[in-house]
């Protein structure tokens, strides 16, 4: 059973009752990501996270910690470029005590001088982890390629000198800005009394008034979405074992119409083992381990990303596997066969993420997020059954444009690759 309530102050609270399950996954949602960051701010909204946990007016960092294990659940926080999110998920027994526990982060979060110093650090070890990892680091690097100037193109962590020189007083000037009642959602699922529940978001969070500021937040701001990409090939030598790729092409914006379509596309193409690029460039060509597309979905545009990791000697036909994928979904409709077995994998992946109180709270704070309302699986599922093969053709021929897709490449490439495309 589905609810939504606005609270006086505009605080957002979004609610599943599960009764048949004994757990509840709570979060709170900032309507705050990377992306509204200012020249100068890289990184404020995910060190903002961190900070949260550090200490309150009420509790220390020492005994935060005690209490999330005592809890016996799970409680944890991540920040994307469009949102911010805190949450727990715990027995049903133990939800008061985990909202106080989270309202009290949320809230009255201190932000000490010599926790914030010590967390640059920490934030600088991530930055350096991601780029240890080749895998994300390309992601990374292919993100400003294909985006360049635009705000998703910058990395969420910031940067090692955004890091060193940010300011308290300039960090806390941010949060007062974008954290506020009408930038918040709190979304819970799982098993609670609705009047319980209603009364408890009214004490943590009905009597927030936030601080005045005259500048607007959570809104997209004037950065346009590239029409093309700025770079259509990026070579970053790195002694590694093998060359990681990342091949950029199109993709459609949060709540497009055809977002259903992309989805069946994706999974067509690069999405599970029976894909078409798993099944060409990995079972029967042996060039890759792994290969996969998917798509990131954003308030004002999205791309559609295959990425692969393979020998050097083979990142040219890997490419070029890619390329002719792509251009086949273009051409030829697919058969009805394996547009079946798509929405069956897509129905499936769904409802199995659905299973649990931590992927139902997801859903929840996404559909009014993004759409302003409550999704059904009965209207999804709906929508995936009406897609038909000319619908992937003709979306394919408008995002899967040769001569727009972006290549990146990381690792021990080619001579005779540099020579032709560096």
């Amino acid at each position: 059973m589905y609810k939504k309530v606005v609270l006086d102050n505009g605080v957002r609270v979004v609610l599943e009752r599960m009764s048949s399950l004994r757990s509840v996954a709570l979060g709170v949602w900032a309507n705050v990501g990377s992306r509204y960051e200012i020249k100068g701010e890289e990184g404020y909204s995910h060190f903002i996270e961190h900070m949260m946990f550090k200490g309150t007016r009420n509790r220390t960092a020492t005994q935060i910690s005690n209490e999330i294990d005592a809890l016996g659940g799970e409680m944890n926080a991540f920040t994307t470029h469009e949102a911010t999110a805190f949450y727990v998920k715990v027995l049903d027994q133990q939800m008061g005590a985990a909202f106080d526990l989270l309202a009290d982060l949320f809230h009255h979060s201190r932000f000490g001088v010599r926790d914030l110093e010590k967390e640059k650090q920490i934030v600088i070890e991530e930055i350096r982890t991601v780029q240890d990892d080749p895998e994300d680091y390309i992601h990374e690097l292919h993100a400003k390629d294909v985006l360049g100037n635009h705000p998703i193109g910058r990395p969420i962590l910031g940067t090692p000198r955004s890091m060193r020189h940010m300011d308290r007083r300039a960090l806390l000037q941010y949060k007062h800005k974008h954290y506020r009642p009408e930038n918040t959602i709190v979304a819970v699922a799982g098993n609670f009394s609705f009047p319980q529940l209603l009364d408890q978001a009214n004490e943590y969070f009905g009597q927030w008034k936030g601080e005045i500021t005259t500048t607007c937040s959570g809104k997209v701001g004037n950065d346009c979405w590239p029409d093309h990409p700025p770079t259509q090939t990026s070579l970053h030598p790195k002694p590694l074992e093998q060359v990681h790729l990342c091949v950029g092409f199109k993709g459609l914006p949060v709540g497009h119409p055809d977002r259903y379509v992309a989805y069946m596309m994706s999974t067509i193409f690069g999405g599970g083992v029976s894909s078409r690029l798993f099944q060409e460039v990995r079972e029967k060509r042996g060039l890759a381990y792994t290969i996969y597309s998917h798509l990131s979905s954003f308030l004002d545009g999205g791309t559609l990303t295959v990425y692969a990791a393979t020998r050097p000697t083979e990142v040219e036909a890997v490419i070029e596997q890619i390329a002719k994928e792509a251009k086949k979904l273009c051409r030829r409709a697919v058969a009805v066969r394996e547009l079946d077995r798509t929405k069956t994998q897509l129905k499936g992946n769904l409802m199995l993420g659905l299973e649990g109180t931590y992927g139902r709270m997801n859903k929840l704070a996404k559909d009014e997020l993004y759409q302003g309302r409550h999704v059904t699986l009965h209207e999804i599922m709906k929508a995936i059954d009406r897609v038909s093969p000319e619908q992937i053709r003709h979306l394919s021929q408008k995002l899967l444009d040769q001569k727009e897709f972006v290549v990146t490449a990381l690792g021990p490439i080619p001579k005779k690759m540099v020579a032709k495309w560096g």
